[in-house]
């Protein structure tokens, strides 16, 4: 199976390619994307492993779903196109990163900025139709990115990884926490950041502290 993905992943990658599942999955999804309107666009499904290559992988964040809205998704976890509104959670985000690190808040909600300084912005599920949130769960995406953070965790040392909410936080089970940092805390959703689970973790500083401490390049978040 060719996936159109940054080559640097294809090697790390290439023995869940040749699953069956993943097969059935490619299927499936191919499918729906040519009977309904799904998003991201087909050419943004993989934009997370285009913009932040595997070699260059410093922090991940790991969503659930893409935004199932017109051209909100661009295929990375908690971003938005340019010129789209703020979804509540990213606009938490901003706020968190406003305090945290005394920046004002962007002007975009496109995060490709951080995926090319090595944020991989993971969703769980990398696709889903249009107005129907959680429509392309359990159908083998999830064991697809479950492979990856466990071959990041793998092959790599001192990534930052963020598990924000209950979803995010089972994802530690495959990370290995002697060779990586890992920071939790509640999801950035207005349910969670007001009832006091997001507001003042500040895992963006830490992140960058942690990075320095190990001499690798700081985000400019």
């Amino acid at each position: 199976m060719d996936v159109k993905m940054h080559d640097s992943w294809k090697p790390v990658l290439k023995e869940e390619f040749e699953k069956p599942y993943f097969n059935e999955l490619i299927a499936f999804v191919k499918s729906e994307y040519a009977t309904k309107i799904c998003y991201p666009k087909g050419s943004q499904i993989f934009s997370a492993f285009d913009h932040c290559h595997f070699d260059q992988v410093k922090v991940v964040i790991i969503g659930q779903d893409p935004y199932h809205g017109p051209n909100q998704a661009n295929g990375l976890c908690f971003s938005v196109n340019d010129g789209i509104p703020f979804p509540p959670s990213l606009q938490n985000i901003f706020k968190e990163i406003e305090t945290d690190l005394n920046k004002p808040l962007p002007k975009t909600g496109n995060l490709e900025r951080w995926a090319d300084q090595g944020v991989f912005l993971l969703n769980a599920t990398l696709t889903v139709r249009e107005s129907e949130a959680g429509s392309h769960q359990g159908k083998g995406w999830e064991k697809f990115t479950d492979a990856v953070i466990k071959q990041i965790s793998a092959e790599s040392e001192n990534v930052v990884f963020l598990l924000w909410g209950g979803f995010a936080q089972k994802k530690a089970a495959l990370i290995d926490a002697t060779k990586h940092h890992i920071l939790k805390s509640g999801h950035p959703s207005p349910l969670s950041a007001n009832r006091g689970f997001w507001f003042g973790n500040k895992h963006f500083s830490q992140t960058n502290s942690f990075l320095k401490a190990k001499g690798i390049q700081e985000i400019e978040w």
